[in-house]
């Protein structure tokens, strides 16, 4: 996931390299999350980070660095796909931690969504880090089929994943409705069934 358009700081483990990344990351994190991408400044973050700013500078040029990194250290995370046994029960746990991260507050998710609209390096890296979820969550349905939840047939893991996940965002994100503690698994329940009938069947030639 390099840019070439951005310096990358160096990710060997361990040492004061790492640390003073994870400072500066952290403080990112919670400059974006409290004032929004409109007052998020290289100055901010290296006064919170306690890191001098030449180094922030140096290390990460400007906010579309830092953006850029911190999208990137969230695709680093040790994350997995929920695996509960059943396509229903992955897919309302897995909106569960969606929503979760929408409705907290200060949200740092939304947050990010926001500035990546600002910045285009930002944009770009926030588009791999979907994709990457994307692929690592069609395991959720490749593993339904292989017990048979759904009909014969390649299904479209990435159709289903959309299905189920996107009443979440819009009725917390688009509509910015109070969060409704029934809502992961009405949408996962709804996606399962359409799946089951075969919705998402990839029909040949398709």
């Amino acid at each position: 996931m390099t840019d070439p358009t951005t310096t990358t700081p160096d990710r060997r483990p361990g040492g004061r390299t790492a640390r003073i990344r994870a400072e500066v990351l952290a403080a990112v994190r919670a400059e974006l999350a409290e004032s929004g991408h409109e007052g998020l400044t290289m100055e901010g973050v290296a006064t919170r980070a306690g890191v001098h700013r030449a180094t922030v500078y140096r290390r990460w040029r400007d906010v579309g660095g830092l953006l850029v990194d911190v999208i990137e250290a969230a695709g680093e995370m040790d994350w997995h796909p929920p695996d509960t046994g059943s396509l229903r029960g992955d897919l309302t746990e897995l909106n569960e931690e969606i929503q979760e991260s929408l409705v907290e507050r200060p949200s740092f998710a939304v947050a990010l969504m926001a500035a990546s609209f600002h910045s285009e390096r930002a944009a770009r890296a926030q588009s791999r880090l979907w994709e990457e979820r994307y692929a690592q969550c069609e395991i959720v349905v490749t593993r339904a089929g292989d017990r048979g939840e759904l009909p014969p047939g390649r299904t479209d893991a990435r159709a289903v994943l959309m299905s189920a996940t996107a009443p979440v965002y819009h009725h917390v994100v688009l509509l910015r409705a109070a969060p409704d503690p029934r809502l992961p698994e009405r949408a996962a329940t709804a996606a399962v069934a359409a799946a089951a009938a075969g919705a998402f069947l990839v029909r040949a030639g398709g």
